[in-house]
């Protein structure tokens, strides 16, 4: 039986040769701090892992048109619903998805820019102070990000174990969370959360806006804060929902860019 150890170093190998990760960070992060929570199946060839709702599978290249992905595949459980993430929307999880009668639910876009040629970072809104994370702020981050992310099925459900797993991660830093605070009242308006991933790398991790302070262009000043606090790094990334198109619209005036082969498409079975 493959462990957790084994299901890192088969994705970590596929990564390696697909130029896309397997496993999303939501998986990752219960992998190390709650195995208890993930079922695993298969072995070196390909995996299969169960976290609640959530299927995940990974073949290696090498086995791949072998049928080692349908047998993988019929060992989840056939009795409930299941969502599973085609990271790169790969064509053979397309045909593996459409075999079994899986449905295209969603898609969510990476979009990218180099960091040359920011536009300039101007004063923040009018009774609103720009800062970065201190301790104590937990509970109107989550507070607001509950808020922000009311419909969104993985980052509206952040709690307070999950912020302190991400803020216990080696990239974090509390300058690197940017909070925008209303100088009246006191309460948070909205954060903008970068991540470093390397020297070369940042990214748009989350921007969320309390919706009662939306209009306030915030969320255009927020993320323009954040490109700049990553401006020593060569490329900026992002993930946004492909159909958020205020979003959407919001980055690419940004200019960030997306291509088809930054798309990763999650299906469902009812």
């Amino acid at each position: 039986m493959i462990g957790a150890s084994g299901v890192l170093a088969v994705a970590a190998a596929t990564a390696a040769a697909d130029g896309v990760a397997p496993l999303d960070e939501a998986t990752l992060l219960t992998l190390r701090h709650h195995p208890e929570q993930v079922r695993i199946w298969g072995d070196n060839r390909g995996v299969g892992l169960l976290i609640g709702e959530d299927l995940s599978l990974v073949v290696l290249p090498n086995h791949r048109g072998t049928g080692l992905g349908k047998r993988l595949l019929r060992e989840a459980p056939a009795d409930q619903p299941l969502t599973a993430w085609s990271h790169g929307d790969h064509p053979a999880a397309a045909a593996l998805a459409a075999s079994h009668g899986w449905r295209r639910a969603r898609e969510l876009w990476v979009m990218r820019r180099p960091t040359a040629d920011l536009a300039s970072l101007g004063p923040a809104p009018d009774g609103v102070e720009i800062r970065g994370f201190r301790a104590g702020d937990e509970d109107e981050l989550l507070r607001v990000n509950a808020a922000a992310f009311a419909h969104h099925p993985e980052q509206g459900a952040l709690d307070r174990a999950g912020l302190a797993e991400r803020m216990g991660e080696p990239w974090f830093e509390p300058a690197g969370l940017i909070e925008a605070w209303d100088t009246a009242t006191g309460r948070l308006l909205g954060f903008h959360w970068t991540k470093r991933h390397s020297a070369d790398l940042g990214e748009v991790y989350v921007v969320g806006i309390d919706p009662a302070a939306q209009g306030r262009g915030l969320g255009k000043h927020l993320t323009l804060a954040g490109l700049h606090h990553l401006a020593d790094v060569r490329e900026i990334h992002l993930y946004v929902e492909a159909d958020n198109e205020p979003a959407v619209r919001l980055y690419s005036g940004l200019g960030f860019t997306h291509t088809q082969a930054d798309t990763h498409v999650q299906y469902a079975r009812d």
